[in-house]
């Protein structure tokens, strides 16, 4: 009976150190590879958040640890007419590394969260990650055309840890059914209290963005590829940790909205037409003319973003039903009596009125901060024919 216990135990040791080689066998790589997602900073360019890999290589080098992180998401602010390549959807991409510690740093101090998924992966899969990732680092690989919804930094990793993993991973759906891609940016830009970047967003991006979402394309936002993740089947997530958390930002309810402010200046116009004032007439035909002016304006600038660019989602833009660009030139002919400038605007009026009734129904979901300012456009139409 005494030697009974001491030989169980020493059966178990056994046991626990052929299967401590046996895992070291599996995992020669030395690698530990995870993904980090990054939540939303204060600014637009940061409101969706952001996704990186990050490889810790715990082979003795120099005495110190391998811990580089990789980043898709890096452009040269610097490069040569880079508004007019950012414009016109030509600007590209690359892909960076830069130490862990550099990039945690960042973060904190950007006072936004980290939070790390450790991936399950063998060692030839790490091996071969590591491997594409130095390639792709390669100057001439580096450099990719960037597309905010279907080709960005957070759905390169998805693809990279799709391509390596065996057997495939199957990444479920995270967003309700029939949820597009308008609807999923929504989300953060009312998070974030980005009112009037919305309403831009949503003037400049057409009808194509109101397309439903398949699993694979809700992936494009780092949240969702980080929830995709933890769902996988087989699972691909080992573990998750808040690398460094932060409390959730309680809501401004900024009263300074689209909304609020193209309805006063419906109102102010109203007030205004009431005025029999010799000086705030002529006000008023000088604010009419700046008014269909800009708003040609902007209908060029459309089809420019529609025809002109290499942007997916800027094509089929319904906008241009109330933005016309024909505008900008009787934009010069509002205090104009002839026949073919009232023609004009009771075309307007009349359309103006389709495009109203039709609202709800277009193919294209327009920010309904816009009503008050198609009202004013139909308005001063009318008014100008009937003048």
């Amino acid at each position: 009976m005494k030697l009974k216990f001491p030989g169980l135990i020493l059966f178990f040791l056994l046991c626990l150190g052929q299967s401590g080689n046996r895992l070291s066998a599996q995992d020669s790589s030395h690698l530990r590879i995870s993904l980090l997602t990054c939540t939303p900073g204060e600014e637009l360019y940061s409101i969706f958040g952001h996704s990186a890999l990050r490889i810790v290589d715990s082979t003795n080098i120099n005495n110190r640890f391998f811990d580089v992180v990789y980043n898709y998401g890096t452009f040269d602010f610097y490069d040569e007419h880079f508004y007019l390549k950012f414009i016109r959807g030509k600007l590209l991409y690359c892909i960076s590394e830069e130490n862990f510690s550099d990039f945690k740093l960042e973060y904190q101090t950007a006072n936004r969260g980290i939070t790390e998924q450790v991936l399950d992966l063998t060692a030839e899969e790490k091996i071969n990650t590591k491997k594409i990732l130095l390639e792709n680092l390669r100057e001439e690989n580096r450099y990719y055309k960037y597309d905010f919804f279907l080709d960005n930094c957070t759905t390169r990793l998805r693809d990279l840890i799709l391509r390596i993993k065996r057997p495939a991973v199957q990444l479920p759906a995270v967003m309700p059914v029939n949820t597009r891609f308008r609807q999923a940016i929504h989300q953060y830009l009312d998070d974030g209290q980005q009112y009037w970047s919305k309403f831009g967003i949503d003037i400049l991006l057409g009808a194509r963005t109101d397309a439903v979402m398949t699993p694979a394309q809700q992936q494009f936002l780092p949240d969702n590829l980080m929830t995709a993740l933890d769902k996988s089947s087989p699972p691909i997530v080992a573990s998750s940790a808040d690398l460094y958390a932060i409390p959730k930002k309680n809501n401004d309810n900024s009263w300074f909205t689209p909304m609020v402010v193209f309805s006063c200046l419906l109102i102010f116009f109203v007030l205004l037409s009431l005025s029999k004032n010799k000086w705030l007439c002529m006000l008023l035909k000088g604010l009419d003319g700046f008014l269909f002016l800009i708003t040609g304006l902007l209908g060029i600038i459309l089809i420019f973003m529609w025809v002109g660019t290499d942007h997916s989602m800027t094509k089929d833009n319904y906008n241009l039903l109330w933005a016309l660009p024909s505008h900008i030139i009787f934009a010069f002919f509002i205090n104009s009596n002839r026949s073919f400038v009232k023609s004009y605007f009771l075309f307007t009026a009349i359309s103006l009125l389709i495009v109203l009734a039709a609202w709800a129904f277009l193919p294209q979901q327009l920010n309904t901060a816009l009503i008050p300012f198609v009202i004013l456009l139909l308005y001063r139409s009318g008014m100008n024919y009937f003048k």
